[in-house]
């Protein structure tokens, strides 16, 4: 096989302008004054609107320059015809042109968009932008080309590219945690993108709100064994609009979700999505959610919601979720010992997989010995929870969490970066046995490894990451008998 970096170059040099999803094309009128062009250009997020009566006679076009350099430069008013601006020097191209001729002739006319023309047709328009993000295959063009992703079917296309990005990154020794976080970035993306796209199906929200995820994504640290964990917050509105807004929210969720899943970040076996009307409330709800889960503290509280202490916010008022985050620190000032004595042993459930011989201990699966890989990192975050809450650290990444308690004396320097290279390796290894399995053996991506796989370095070092853990689950056992 290639090496993909050099296999999706060559694939580049071999496609055409058709094989990109152009963008519509978005008219205005010769006389429309340049303000109502201005906000149709927001409205649509685009940099660029030709200007003309229909699609067969367009005239010109202006993009966000255009209107900085030829109104605002020049201080004309925004009510004048938007014909008195726009730029006249339209390239355009045919369909089957190769990417690379498209980019020459770019280049040559100093051009960033081009009019894609079929017969006397156009038939839409592309980017420059959009033409070099195919071409260069780093992760960040990657995001950016997801980020100028509109379809629903492009998005899937995208998500379906990341285990061979994952791939490369990995075998180039690309750092877990930054993988990690390009992989959350895009799905990040691609949420938001979804988001927009519902929007226009069902017009905007009739409330603040906030869409948050939790879980794995809430702390950044996605693989490609992902699934959805998300929930919203809604202002509390004046109680005869409560329903509408109630109503409104959950078709919205249902509608987010379901794209998400035909894209491939697929529902939560467990149901904890915003679709669930469990998981969408108005602020003051959740502020109750909170005060019942940290004042029970029982140990089943404490193992079931102990995911929603890792909430990040992705579109909407982040405003909301701060508060309810400050409100879950007052509430962690007077938390009851037994909360933070429960989450602890949540933490302490899991046997490191060693046998009594310093052997790695595993499971018979399809005929194999394997392991849960991510069984293996839950005390490493359940721990790093457990004392970021006790310590009313608000980072939600468990490297991040295990650095500020390090920063704060809760851990040795030397205790923080064990764990926090145990949690590395693991992760490593996690994302590098997910990505082999999909481009490999065409498989789902899972959390077992092959134990078979294994070099014996690779063993040895895991044999060392299970000890680590287990001294320091020993620790903490202590210090909760003691109570914190």
């Amino acid at each position: 096989m290639h090496h993909p970096a050099s296999f999706i170059s060559d694939q580049f040099y071999s496609k055409n302008v058709r094989d990109l999803q152009v963008r519509h094309l978005r008219l205005a009128s010769p006389g429309d004054p340049v303000y109502h062009c201005a906000a149709l250009m927001a409205k649509e997020k685009v940099s660029c609107l030709f200007i003309g009566n229909s699609p067969q006679e367009i005239v010109g076009y202006i993009t966000d320059i255009t209107l900085r350099d030829r109104l605002l430069a020049q201080r004309l008013p925004s009510e004048i015809p938007v014909s008195q601006i726009m730029e006249f020097d339209m390239v355009s191209i045919h369909p089957d042109t190769s990417l690379v001729e498209a980019l020459i002739l770019m280049f040559q006319t100093k051009s960033r968009y081009l009019l894609v023309k079929e017969g006397e047709d156009y038939i839409g328009w592309i980017s420059r932008t959009k033409i070099l993000t195919e071409q260069s295959q780093g992760p960040f063009m990657f995001i950016q080309s997801v980020k100028e992703a509109r379809q629903i079917t492009e998005l899937e296309h995208k998500w379906a590219r990341m285990p061979e990005i994952i791939h490369l990154l990995s075998s180039r020794g690309m750092k877990a945690s930054l993988i990690n976080q390009i992989i959350t970035t895009v799905a990040d993306t691609v949420t938001q993108r979804v988001i927009e796209r519902v929007f226009k199906e069902i017009g905007s929200a009739p409330a603040k709100f906030v869409f948050f995820v939790l879980g794995s994504e809430g702390r950044g640290e996605l693989t490609l064994k992902t699934d959805q964990d998300n929930a919203i917050i809604y202002e509390d509105k004046a109680n005869e609009h409560r329903e509408e807004v109630r109503a409104y929210f959950l078709d919205f969720a249902t509608r987010v979700s379901t794209a998400l899943d035909q894209i491939g970040i697929v529902f939560c076996e467990g149901e904890l999505m915003a679709m669930n009307p469990k998981w969408t409330h108005s602020l003051s709800h959740w502020k109750r959610n909170y005060d019942s889960w940290i004042s029970d503290a029982s140990q089943e509280t404490a193992m079931n919601y102990s995911t929603f202490f890792d909430c990040r916010a992705i579109y909407g008022e982040f405003s909301l979720l701060d508060e309810l985050k400050s409100y879950m620190g007052e509430l962690l000032e007077k938390a009851p010992e037994r909360f933070f004595i429960n989450l602890g042993h949540n933490a302490l459930q899991y046997e490191p997989p060693l046998t009594f011989f310093r052997k790695i201990k595993t499971e018979e699966i399809d005929g194999e010995k394997q392991l849960n890989l991510k069984q293996t990192m839950r005390p490493i975050v359940d721990l790093a929870r457990v004392y970021a809450l006790k310590h009313r650290i608000f980072e939600t990444n468990t490297t991040s969490r295990l650095e500020v308690l390090q920063e704060r004396g809760v851990f040795t320097e030397k205790e923080a970066l064990e764990l926090t290279h145990a949690f590395e390796y693991l992760m490593n290894l996690r994302l590098e046995n997910q990505a082999r399995s999909i481009l490999d053996k065409k498989l789902k991506p899972k959390n077992y490894l092959r134990i078979k796989e294994l070099t014996k370095v690779q063993q040895v070092t895991l044999i060392e990451i299970f000890k680590v853990i287990k001294e320091f689950q020993a620790r903490i056992k202590l210090s909760f008998t003691r109570s914190l």
